[in-house]
């Protein structure tokens, strides 16, 4: 019975001795979880949920793998923010980044002045260093490009959105003819909010149906992307088309999520009847968001952003 009692004591101390020690491994991951922190870049993005530390180790990992620019200081949109445009249809505000071939003080002063006379944006920061230009305001991208190009200088679109909790804020689907070309862009807003932009050439006069649709597989164009992605979400407002079969449209769409979109596809109809076979298609790729593009020589042919953009 002795032996026995000896044999119980020496478990009970082995057990209480192992209860402090992990108590202080949970203490010290608990304490190591909460000290992860966004790398600083001397951007101002918003803020990151401090009660994911995942996605916050996540998101640093992706932010390391980028030099932005240092001199860019900007406000952060609110995500309650929003201004109307000219059809009035409530558009939110966001970080838009252009690469703008400047080469002195003088360019700064010009692309400045002229950025600030476009409805819609609020706020401009240049970097003449990298030749980034950062854009905060409700304006569509089509508007601030034609303002730049008309400075005289290039300018190529290279981030957009607002890094807020999520890690893909911006995708494209671009449409490259032979008859219809377009290029659609989405960028999250918050969790609960995409704005949309369009531009269209190459379409027939009058209204025209398009929508996301479920599958990214173009063998059959329209007729082979599947049907509409979750309805109402993949349901998207008419186009109207001019005379000279061009289409623009920018709005928002509530509880749609880009992450959710890449791989999918957008499709176009001949008119608002979605029931035919569709005449174009686009697969939706992740595209760069606000802080992520800043190269201009493409690592695979040497080409820099404007020879590219000469051949776009």
């Amino acid at each position: 019975m002795a032996f026995l009692r000896s044999i119980v004591t020496a478990k009970t101390t082995a057990i209480a001795a192992a209860i402090p020690a992990a108590a202080f491994a949970v203490s010290s991951i608990s304490s190591s979880s909460s000290q992860f922190e966004r790398p600083s870049k001397n951007l101002k993005f918003g803020s990151i949920s401090s009660s994911n530390p995942i996605l916050q180790l996540s998101f640093a990992k992706n932010l390391q793998k980028t030099s932005p620019p240092s001199a860019l200081h900007m406000e952060t949109p609110s995500s309650n923010h929003q201004t109307s445009s000219d059809n009035g249809v409530v558009l939110p505000e966001l970080l838009t980044e252009f690469m703008v071939d400047m080469s002195c003080q003088g360019c700064v002063n010009a692309v400045k002045s002229k950025l600030q006379t476009v409805e819609g944006v609020k706020n401009v920061d240049v970097d003449l260093d990298n030749q980034v230009v950062r854009i905060l305001g409700s304006s569509p991208v089509k508007t601030m490009t034609e303002a730049l190009e008309q400075t005289g200088r290039k300018a190529r679109l290279i981030g957009q959105g607002v890094p807020d909790d999520f890690l893909i804020s911006a995708a494209v689907a671009e449409f490259k003819g032979p008859d219809i070309f377009g290029v659609v862009r989405l960028a999250q807003v918050n969790m609960e909010l995409t704005r949309i932009e369009a531009n269209f050439s190459g379409l027939s006069p009058g209204k025209h149906a398009w929508s996301i649709n479920e599958f990214g597989d173009l063998t059959r164009g329209a007729a082979s992307t599947g049907k509409l992605y979750s309805p109402p979400l993949g349901d998207l407002v008419t186009l109207e088309v001019d005379e000279k079969g061009e289409a623009f449209y920018t709005g928002p769409k509530e509880k749609l999520r880009v992450a959710d979109l890449i791989g999918r596809a957008i499709a176009v109809y001949a008119t608002e009847d979605k029931t035919d076979p569709g005449l174009t298609a686009a697969v939706i790729a992740r595209s760069a968001g606000v802080g992520e593009n800043y190269k201009k020589i493409c690592a695979c042919d040497g080409t820099t952003i404007w020879e590219a953009t000469n051949k776009l």
